[in-house]
């Protein structure tokens, strides 16, 4: 297993060089200048001898692969730069907002997976029933309204309308730096459930349903074993390990920064950070959160590769003999 975990996470080497070489080419193909933008969001008058004195201090005028190489070799020693909007250390700014984008997806996970583990089951053992039924349309239907729509609604409803919660997410203190709000952190957290919430019971009703017709529980129901013995004992190993799947994704997601849901709601997490950078063209913002991306799905995933073979040891590991 030590091995294994090793050899996983020396592949994230050459990912990380083809998914950052990739991403720096596709902000250098793209229209405009981050010069430009910057300046112009300071008030500054652009003129050409100003934007290329700019270019020459950010070392935008020098050629692309000299560019890359030169970040990449502060990557390698620690060193992310420094932001083109706030001049600030891109790797302090962006652990910075990390609390709250872990937060959002601790909440946002918790809550899925405490309602819809008991409804997946549910809708399961009532199959074909009005229970079942109403499940299922509710599910179809969370499943089918993009996040933006959702925080839109319940904006409507619980902030503007009923007035129980804020719309803002965040609090902005004297200091100018924003504090989590804990009312605050409904509204993103269910947007982001509703969702999940109704994937996941489709998934595990469908789970549930293919055990349940097994072999092994026609045994266990002639030998007279309890349906809540069968489920608790059998049925939910296996719906733990399609959980684990789905989970893996999810936090991959989430732990990325839900763009959409942060900016509507201006919860201070890397999602709204990867939003703002690509407005503004912060090169150095934008390829920390690559980075961030590429190394959260490859460790997410090592985690779940783990969890299947504790779960389930037929399950051999990859290089397993």
């Amino acid at each position: 297993m030590h091995r294994y975990v090793i050899r996983r996470l020396l592949q994230l080497v050459p990912i990380l060089l083809g998914i950052t070489l990739l991403s720096f080419g596709m902000m250098h193909l793209a229209g405009g200048d981050a010069v430009t933008a910057l300046l112009e969001n300071q008030g500054v008058a652009v003129t050409q001898d100003v934007i290329d004195a700019k270019r020459h201090e950010l070392g935008l005028d020098q050629p692309f692969l000299v560019q890359y190489l030169g970040w990449l070799k502060g990557l390698v020693t620690g060193n992310m730069g420094t932001s083109y909007v706030s001049g600030k250390d891109v790797f302090q700014t962006f652990v910075s907002k990390l609390p709250a984008t872990i937060l959002l997806t601790f909440s946002s996970v918790l809550v899925t997976v405490i309602v819809a583990v008991p409804l997946g089951i549910v809708a399961a053992t009532k199959q074909n029933r009005f229970v079942d039924y109403l499940i299922r349309v509710l599910s179809f239907v969370g499943n089918s309204l993009p996040n933006f729509f959702v925080a839109l609604l319940l904006i409507l409803v619980f902030a503007i309308t009923l007035r129980w919660l804020p719309v803002i997410s965040a609090n902005i203190g004297k200091t100018g730096v924003a504090a989590i709000s804990w009312t605050g952190l409904v509204l993103p957290t269910a947007t982001l459930a509703i969702a999940m919430t109704s994937k996941y019971i489709r998934q595990i009703r469908a789970t549930v349903l293919d055990e349940l017709e097994k072999p092994y529980v026609a045994g266990a129901r002639a030998r007279g074993v309890s349906e809540r013995r069968i489920l608790t004992k059998s049925v939910l190993k296996s719906v733990l390990i399609m959980l684990v799947t789905l989970l893996a994704l999810s936090i991959g997601d989430l732990l990325g920064g839900t763009a959409i849901v942060e900016t509507i709601f201006q919860w201070d997490g890397v999602g709204k950070l990867a939003v703002d950078a690509i407005t503004m063209r912060d090169y150095p913002m934008i390829q920390a959160y690559v980075v961030w991306m590429a190394i959260i799905y490859v460790v997410v995933n090592l985690i779940a590769d783990l969890l299947y073979h504790h779960l389930d040891p037929r399950v051999r590991l990859g290089g397993d003999d």
